[in-house]
């Protein structure tokens, strides 16, 4: 079964459930000391990037390695995209399968034999921070900057596989916003206090397909996301009129009946239907005449920083 994310893990602090919770992190943290205590694996053949992130869901992992692997195209390097498999992400390993060369295999390790052999240069792996034996060259971190790290405790107490310390082995973080003009200064002067050397970009997402759109129309939008917010804002952003929204869990596998009550929904309010492209991976192919979704790009606020700290760090490697 899956469930939702707790709304109190996002509080700015602990609640009664998150202290009632607090005993239990004691699990998570004995597995992270265990895990840091593995050999670690550094691959010589190939390069190694990870996207990942400490706060759990909704961090905009996917489209960021999809846009860094963009990048390295244009900077001349032959990249893949990859990521563990895991039955219950299909919909994001379709995005990446559709969007970019992508591997996907049940172990890491035989992800790096594949590229190898398929002579790529680098492998951008959408998540693995936590797969603490392979020693990555380069390591960026999530993060939704009004989310941040929510309540700031570890699962189950709150939404961090690890705590904030671990950004002292990372190279970089992705900030992702809905709004550009942001003040994000406690969130730097937070970061740069763990890590003083560690390089922060900020992104954001603007709709590529807007235009296909009736903003004067009404709409009911539904997702199974792990930060419905920021879909939500994105369109409000946009003026698009919600007049219902319909959350469902991370990587929801919707059935006939989902998608059956949302269509009578948006029928007897005259409304059309949006989603993610992600959750329209993951509905049933006979209903996708009758439902949109927004694609989306993702833009970094100083790109030109970012091609050449990744230069810097490619430099590094050699």
């Amino acid at each position: 079964m899956i469930l939702k994310k707790p709304k109190f893990w996002d509080f700015k602090k602990p609640n009664f459930f998150a202290y009632l919770l607090y005993p239990f992190t004691i699990f998570v943290e004995i597995n992270n000391i265990i895990t840091s205590l593995l050999p670690k694996k550094k691959f010589t053949e190939i390069k190694t990037l990870c996207v990942g992130n400490l706060y759990v869901g909704g961090t905009g992992k996917t489209p960021t390695s999809l846009f860094l692997y963009n990048l390295l195209k244009k900077m001349n390097i032959n990249p893949v995209t990859a990521k563990k498999f895991y039955k219950n992400q299909m919909d994001e390993q379709k995005f990446l399968k559709d969007n970019s060369n992508f591997i996907s295999f049940n172990d890491r390790e035989e992800i790096v034999k594949k590229a190898i052999e398929m002579k790529f240069d680098m492998i951008i792996f959408d998540d693995g921070l936590q797969e603490k034996w392979i020693n990555y060259d380069i390591k960026f971190a999530c993060f939704d900057s009004e989310k941040w790290i929510g309540n700031g405790h570890l699962i189950p107490s709150g939404p961090l596989r690890e705590k904030m310390n671990a950004l002292k082995n990372y190279h970089g973080v992705f900030l992702k916003t809905v709004n550009e003009d942001s003040n994000l200064d406690y969130i730097y002067n937070k970061i740069r206090e763990i890590n003083p050397n560690i390089e922060v970009f900020e992104s954001n997402i603007k709709i590529k397909n807007i235009s296909k759109f009736n903003i004067d129309k009404s709409y009911i939008i539904f997702s199974g996301i792990g930060n419905p917010d920021n879909f939500k804002k994105l369109l409000l952003k946009n003026k698009f009129k919600i007049i219902e929204e319909i959350t469902f869990p991370d990587h929801f596998n919707y059935q006939d009946k989902d998608i059956l009550k949302i269509i009578d929904k948006a029928n007897s309010n005259n409304a059309e239907i949006i989603t993610t492209e992600k959750d329209f991976k993951r509905i049933p192919q006979n209903f996708k005449e009758k439902i949109n979704f927004l694609e989306i790009n993702m833009k970094i606020k100083d790109e030109n920083k970012l091609i050449q700290f990744l230069k810097t760090k490619i430099n590094e490697i050699n």
